[in-house]
């Protein structure tokens, strides 16, 4: 026990103010936006805009939820603490190993962003099954290799990847408004202008049903934004540190989503962005500007394994929590004399070499993408639902909680049933597709798996206790 409470120190005195703010801002800043971003635009058009602000709109109010029920009790840690004590038992444990495989997706996506990444560099030629299956694990055991240092040289290398990808955002849109407002002119005849918003096609222009399609990868861009509260939950001032950490979630979206998108699609029409290639990178290579291109094409690189540290980093600790709570193996329990969870941190590696196989069984990039994300996507939405089902339950056996807390939730009990509707027709969205829906069928076998886990493990909850 009393290396366990070692663990808990060093996690949460390691990590600086100035290590929260910049991997929070950082954690808006994923691989769903730089890459993602470019087949949502072309399957919505501009809408995409309208995409991004709704849904962030609706993660808000989770986050605020989260936030509410954090502060209520500071003996709260994370969503599994509070899913734990009002929902039960077994909410805690869904929701602690569902998040752990959403992060393995996510990892499992980035490799497919690496692959198509790095074929920029290859002359823009894909690679061949077996090599892309070689980048994947060499991928996964740099990665390893960093999360075995300590938590104070992680959150550092996340501060600098964080600081990186904010610098490149921020960049980008004053390089687009220079050739916005000095009417610039790419090298295939497009004038750059505010005008191609709503020129080609209107901002509807592939109708609802192309509308409704953006949602899936738009949602995937902002998996992990929970990360922000949790994360300032754990810092010495969480009343403020807190409050001011969602608040900021607006903002966030607004600048370097909605923002970075309309000037992206303002220097490039929509139809002519290809959604095979970052349309952050497309920018200035459609331009004509190669050598800001490719340092783009390394910023965007170094995002995404930036994504792949954090979310290894996560799958560890959450393991490491679940074993300690008795609802996860000993083994992963166990601490390195670094005191990182290193068999939790082995075993979240070897399931992303699962990765490298759909990288040889499923060689189109976009696809293996789209298939891990979107599986990712369902996850998360499931772990988004029980917070809002916590604190239905908080808001109903606990109103005096409720009328003391000085960080409320907008709307109480109506905008939970609203954010509820809104997920569940997301679920609905997703079988419109037929690359989401393949996902869609797939994910109720994690749930079986799930089922059977928890009678496994559930004895030893009970004889803890």
């Amino acid at each position: 026990m009393k290396q366990q409470s070692v663990e808990h120190h060093e996690l949460s005195k390691s990590l600086s103010n100035r290590h929260l703010q910049l991997i929070a801002i950082g954690g808006a800043i994923g691989t769903g936006l730089f890459m993602g971003s470019g087949k949502t635009i072309s399957l919505a058009g501009p809408s995409i805009i309208f995409i991004y602000m709704i849904i962030g709109l609706m993660v808000f109010f989770v986050m605020r939820a989260l936030g509410e029920l954090l502060l209520s009790n500071l003996n709260y840690k994370s969503f599994i603490d509070f899913s734990t004590d009002l929902i039960g038992p077994w909410a805690g444990y869904f929701v602690g190993w569902t998040y752990w495989l959403c992060w393995i997706t996510i990892g499992i996506a980035d490799l497919s962003a690496i692959i198509n990444y790095l074929q920029f560099f290859n002359g823009g030629h894909p690679f061949s099954p077996g090599e892309s299956a070689l980048i994947c694990v060499a991928s996964i055991f740099f990665i390893m290799g960093l999360n075995l240092v300590t938590v104070k040289l992680f959150g550092e290398m996340e501060f600098w990847f964080a600081l990186i990808k904010i610098i490149a955002i921020v960049v980008l849109i004053a390089v687009g408004l220079w050739m916005i407002f000095t009417g610039f002119t790419s090298p295939t005849g497009e004038l750059a202008s505010f005008t191609h918003l709503w020129a080609n096609g209107g901002f509807f222009p592939t109708g609802s049903t192309g509308f409704l399609a953006g949602f899936q990868i738009a949602i995937f861009a902002f998996v992990g934004v929970e990360l922000v509260g949790t994360t300032a939950a754990e810092t010495r001032d969480p009343e403020r540190n807190l409050p001011k950490a969602v608040n900021s979630i607006p903002v966030r979206i607004i600048i370097f989503y909605v923002f970075a998108l309309v000037i992206v699609m303002s220097v490039t029409p929509w139809d002519k962005i290809n959604p095979s290639v970052s349309p952050f990178v497309n920018l200035f290579t459609h331009a004509g500007i190669a050598a800001a291109a490719i340092i783009m094409n390394l910023v965007v690189l170094s995002s995404v394994m930036s994504s792949m540290n954090s979310g290894v980093f996560s799958t560890s600790r959450m393991l490491f929590g679940l074993s300690r709570e008795g609802q996860g193996p000993k083994l992963f329990g166990k601490l390195s004399p670094r005191l990182v969870p290193a068999n939790a941190l082995y075993f979240s590696a070897f399931c992303l070499l699962g990765g490298a196989a759909l990288q040889y069984f499923v060689p189109n990039t976009i696809e293996a993408f789209t298939l891990a994300t979107t599986l990712s996507t369902i996850l998360f939405i499931c772990v988004w639902l029980i917070i809002i089902w916590s604190y239905i339950n908080y808001y109903k056996t606990r109103p005096e909680l409720h009328q003391q807390s000085k960080f409320k939730l907008p709307g109480g009990l109506v905008t939970c049933w609203v954010v509820i509707i809104f997920f569940i027709g997301m679920i609905y969205v997703l079988s419109l597709e037929p690359d989401t829906l393949k996902a869609l069928k797939v994910s109720p076998i994690w749930f079986l798996i799930l089922l059977i886990g928890y009678f496994f493990f559930k004895p030893k909850k009970i004889s803890k206790d």
